[in-house]
Parts: structure tokens; sequence; C-alpha cells
């Protein structure tokens, strides 16, 4: 869904680089529970999503959220999934370290696959930002 795809841009990205080890990328698409082996399995979860939180559009965020409540309000299509899923981890006691890079886009209603010039343009520093948080044993779900 054009812009709201950036993550999926940036697996693809990441996927053509080296990674540190035991560091894997996974589309996770909007798999809520379905994700829950890969919350438990790393000790730590870096997520990146777009979200419509009214900032201008390529604006990246670092959130590190321990509670359900600590997502924005505004996600694109993950946000119900994974607010449960984390609500789910922490009363299992099972919560990693979970680093949400959030990007603002401008609309979840453009159609297509390619990104819009404004958000191509960011990729790079997106990619900049998260490389500086991954470490070994580590997930990057998109």
């Amino acid at each position: 869904m054009a812009d709201e795809g950036i993550g999926v841009h940036l697996a693809q990205r990441l996927a053509e680089t080296e990674l540190p080890p035991g560091v894997d990328v996974l589309d996770g698409g909007t798999g809520g529970f379905h994700l829950l082996e890969y919350f438990e399995r790393y000790a730590r979860v870096i997520i990146i999503d777009a979200t419509l939180d009214g900032r201008p559009p390529g604006t990246i965020r670092l959130i590190k959220p321990r509670f359900a409540d600590d997502f924005p309000q505004a996600m694109s299509t993950h946000d119900i999934g994974l607010k449960d899923l984390v609500g789910a981890l922490q009363l299992l006691g099972r919560m990693p370290e979970i680093d949400l890079f959030v990007v603002s886009i401008r609309s979840i209603q453009d159609q297509g696959i390619a990104l819009t010039a404004e958000m191509d343009g960011i990729l790079e520093r997106l990619e900049e930002k998260i490389r500086l948080v991954i470490e070994p044993n580590a997930v990057v779900l998109i």
C-alpha cells in the first residue's frame, strides 16, 4: 500500500546487506499472535512501521514500548495485533526488549507497490538508525 509498505522496502534493502550473526529480518505483515514465537525466541525485537501521527511525512521516531499503551494510537494496519501481542507477552512474563521505529506517512489510502519519492528518500536514513541498534540475536520485524 504505497508508503505504508516502507518496512517491506527496508526489508528488501537489509536482505541485500550483511547483518550481524543471529539477526533475522522478517516481514511480519499483520501477523498479530502468529508472531508470538519470534517475540519469545529473540532477546531483542526491532519493529518498523508506518504511522499516521500528524507529523511531517518521513519523520522517524524510535519508541521503546514496554506496555501495550506505549504504542502510538495511529499506527497502520499492525495497531491492534501488536498491542494485543505485547499485552500477552507481559502477562506471560516473556517480554523482549523492543525498539519500535515509526515513520510518519501522509496516507494509507494510496495504492501501489512503490514508495513515493518522499519516502524513498528516507530509506537510507532509516536503515542507518536501525543499524545503530541491531545487535546479535535480534529479529527485525517489518
